[in-house]
């Protein structure tokens, strides 16, 4: 087992410690390798909400798993947040272990069931981590994805898709998610025409009428996945073009795919690396979650005020 501390701030500006935990190993029934998870959690506080990440699809064997978007997760948990991160199958470090497994290589329904899983044995994680028993809120849950996660993530909010494979359209919205973050989340299918659209060809189906939850997407304005579609930075805001409200767009200036480098620190795959950029976009998701989480909690609002009075602001909000 691997236990570590990190030392953060929360939003008064005091040192919070962070208790991070892993791995706490899932049996579940039919999946080819147990299911393993990473829980980060701040070292005080009760009734804490939960956070489950999901993980991209990057270049990068370990970031790719658990062991990522620390950037993002050592704020979120110094914020008052558990969060649950899992190694999906379609993680690089499984590959070797799963190559011929159904669904291989990218598990895009195991994905989202993880999660679920996640939330049917959240009782036995609180207990298995130390110093957590009895302080979670599981009433107050919360889902974030980037990239490939933040499609997973869409179809936990109740986007649904039609199975290549099989046929008929799937619904995999976990009702028990009453919020979520898309961070740099693929867009509408009907213009998939690049190189990787014929290998993921569910994203051609994704249908976001139906995605009701909350949720805060974060698109980059120079994230232009030609590797799916050439219809530019735009596609990355179709899960808030085209879901229904409640919704809200953060459009961070100058980012690209990595929206700075939230996969991990000096991370060599990051394009666009801009510490500041992270800082901020951890601060702010952290805050919409808070509100959203917490009805009633000015975080949010408070995080909107100053981004629109900053004069060097790093992107702007729009609500519906």
């Amino acid at each position: 087992m691997n236990t570590s501390t990190a030392t953060s701030t929360d939003t008064s500006g005091a040192p919070v410690p962070v208790l991070s935990f892993s791995p706490v190993t899932l049996s579940v029934p039919g999946r080819p390798v147990d299911l393993e998870v990473r829980v980060s959690a701040p070292a005080t506080g009760t009734d804490l909400p939960v956070i489950l990440l999901s993980h991209g699809q990057g270049p990068s064997r370990n970031l790719s798993s658990l062991n990522g978007y620390a950037p993002l997760v050592s704020v979120w948990a110094a914020h008052g947040f558990v969060v649950v991160q899992p190694t999906h199958l379609s993680s690089r470090t499984l590959s070797h272990r799963v190559a011929d497994a159904p669904g291989a290589p990218f598990f895009w329904r195991s994905r989202s069931e993880d999660m679920s899983h996640i939330l049917d044995r959240l009782d036995l994680i609180e207990k298995a981590v130390p110093l957590l028993a009895g302080r979670i809120d599981h009433a107050k849950v919360a889902v974030a994805g980037h990239s490939f996660g933040g499609f997973t993530s869409s179809l936990l909010l109740g986007a649904r898709v039609t199975d290549p494979d099989e046929g008929g359209e799937v619904s995999l919205l976990d009702p028990r998610i009453k919020a979520g973050v898309l961070l740099a989340a693929p867009g509408r299918g009907d213009v998939l025409d690049g190189p990787m659209a014929d290998a993921l060809p569910v994203f051609r189906t994704i249908d976001f009428s139906t995605m009701t939850t909350p949720a805060l997407v974060v698109a980059g304005d120079a994230d232009d996945s030609r590797h799916f579609t050439d219809m530019g930075p735009d596609w990355h805001a179709d899960p808030y073009t085209l879901a229904p409200a409640p919704k809200t767009l953060l459009t961070l200036f100058g980012a690209e795919h990595g929206l700075g480098g939230i996969a991990g620190y000096d991370a060599a795959e990051t394009t666009d690396e801009n510490p500041e950029r992270v800082a901020a976009l951890a601060r702010l998701t952290a805050a919409y979650l808070r509100t959203r989480l917490h009805p009633g909690a000015p975080a949010w609002q408070a995080a909107c005020e100053a981004l629109a009075t900053d004069p060097h602001p790093i992107g702007r909000v729009e609500s519906k």
